[in-house]
């Protein structure tokens, strides 16, 4: 497949150096940023599976976003479908497990995809294990030429390597794309500084430096990705996914969710 792929829904503008595609929207604060989105999203209420209408919900926030003139990547997880940890612990061999849980990743890539096209936005699925027929493998100058070129580039099926989660993707890829933040979409609205479903007094970090998540065991990402995230000085950005606008509001740097980074 060549760098075009297929055909555009639109072509777009390509984003400018200042990382604005003009117009009277406000400036974003990053340039380029990858959205980590769980496989748990895609399910909706449902619980399991691929929810159209949540996915079609996701896919208009994703667009938003996109339109203010930033650079999009996103990560798709693939728990919605098949965890390989979870097939593991019902007798799946590990290894195995975690490659039907890559494949699971497509799926749900490929359904965004979908949605985003529907709604005129230029997107390209980009693979780590091959699957031609369907997506591109993933090539980080391709990748990276995509982003430049206005489109929305979907990434699966993780590091494409088994024991590597979906959250150590997302900080690899954001680095190897040249992001400038990583914006995690889960079900909470903020990162807290104990579990808000079981301690009614849980108190919510509006911004926690990398060490004080460690040292008060704060679950941001697994510990793989967030030690990647903190030796390269990549902010994360935990928000609530099922609030619309918070996608365009995060990217536009306004205070939602927690800001993890270095704080002095």
């Amino acid at each position: 497949m060549n760098d075009a792929g297929a055909s555009d829904p639109e072509q777009g503008a390509s984003l400018n150096d200042s990382g604005s595609a003009g117009g009277d929207e406000p400036r974003p604060r990053f340039k380029r940023v990858l959205v980590k989105l769980s496989g748990e999203a895609f399910a909706g209420g449902a619980g399991f599976g691929i929810d159209p209408d949540t996915v079609g919900k996701i896919a208009l926030e994703l667009a938003d976003a996109h339109r203010v003139g930033v650079g999009v990547a996103v990560v798709v997880g693939g728990g919605n479908i098949l965890r390989g940890q979870s097939a593991e612990g019902q007798g799946m061999e590990r290894a195995q497990a975690d490659y039907a849980g890559m494949l699971a990743t497509v799926i749900n890539a490929l359904a965004l995809q979908d949605s985003l096209e529907k709604l005129n936005v230029p997107t390209r699925v980009q693979t780590a294990i091959p699957v031609s027929q369907v997506a591109e493998p993933f090539i980080r100058r391709r990748a990276i030429r995509h982003i430049e070129k206005g489109r929305v580039v979907i990434l699966a099926a993780g590091t494409g390597n088994p024991y590597f989660t979906t959250d150590t993707a997302a900080a690899l890829r954001a680095l190897e794309l040249h992001c400038e933040a990583v914006l995690k979409a889960t079900n909470v609205d903020a990162v807290y500084d104990k579990d808000p479903k079981k301690f009614a007094d849980a108190r919510p970090y509006k911004t926690v430096s990398y060490e004080e998540a460690i040292e008060r065991k704060l679950r941001v990402m697994d510990l793989t990705a967030f030690a990647v995230c903190m030796e390269n000085d990549l902010p994360i950005v935990v928000f609530d996914i099922a609030v619309p606008g918070n996608i365009k509001r995060a990217v536009l740097g306004e205070g939602i969710g927690t800001l993890v980074g270095r704080t002095k």
